[in-house]
């Protein structure tokens, strides 16, 4: 179970920027990049897998490694989450709705990924916002995708949310470029928890794991 940690504001180095952009100036942002995604693709095909869920599971396991990308408000105490628990979508085609269900994260991919095809075979036909698994725990992010066309930018507006300092992330369709497969990633941020230099180390890491996908996958 993931632990929640407060963070004193008096060991923290951004803990005036954090104030400055809670309270003075509420502030998020959105960011749009490729990735590439050649290697985790080739890797869950060539073992049968699905790309989907070794795509939460990476993302999931590097923003567990990054603080800023964890912190809460619980109780009115600001803190961080020892990992977060990814919520993501399931689309139902005949009516062409969206239900909400959410996976406990495991830091061992045959644990996640059995986890995620115990959650879907159960509540993935579930209609409504949320499915029958219910409302996901405190230390959930939102990690969503539209696989149906690629973009060059995606913004998702937050309206009247206070103490909400989790990031989102928006997948596209694939594209094709000189022999290697792309995936464009909206990230949506506070800036109160999240500066340029976090995203910049996430993408970082996040690249390093999908390229190295052989060595997880064993």
């Amino acid at each position: 179970m993931s632990k929640f940690h407060e963070q004193l504001m008096t060991e923290w180095p951004r803990a005036e920027s954090f104030y400055y952009y809670s309270q003075i100036a509420p502030t998020s942002y959105s960011i749009t990049v490729k990735l590439n995604v050649t290697k985790l693709k080739d890797c869950v095909q060539q073992r049968g897998l699905k790309f989907f869920p070794a795509y939460l599971y990476a993302v999931s396991r590097v923003v567990s490694q990054i603080k800023e990308l964890k912190m809460a408000v619980r109780d009115g105490t600001l803190g961080y989450w020892d990992y977060l628990n990814p919520v993501y979508p399931q689309f139902h085609p005949e009516d062409q709705t969206v239900s909400l269900l959410w996976t406990e994260y495991s830091s061992n991919l045959s644990e996640f990924y059995q986890r995620y095809l115990s959650d879907t075979e159960e509540f993935g036909h579930d209609r409504g916002i949320l499915t029958k698994k219910g409302v996901p725990p405190e230390n959930a992010y939102v990690i969503s995708c539209i696989p149906w066309f690629s973009f060059d930018s995606f913004s998702l507006q937050h309206h009247q949310l206070k103490d909400y300092y989790l990031p989102s992330f928006e997948a596209g369709k694939f594209i094709e470029q000189n022999g290697e497969l792309y995936m464009p990633l909206s990230i949506n941020a506070h800036h109160a928890a999240t500066d340029g230099y976090q995203l910049k180390v996430f993408l970082k890491e996040l690249q390093t794991l999908m390229d190295g996908a052989n060595s997880w996958m064993e």
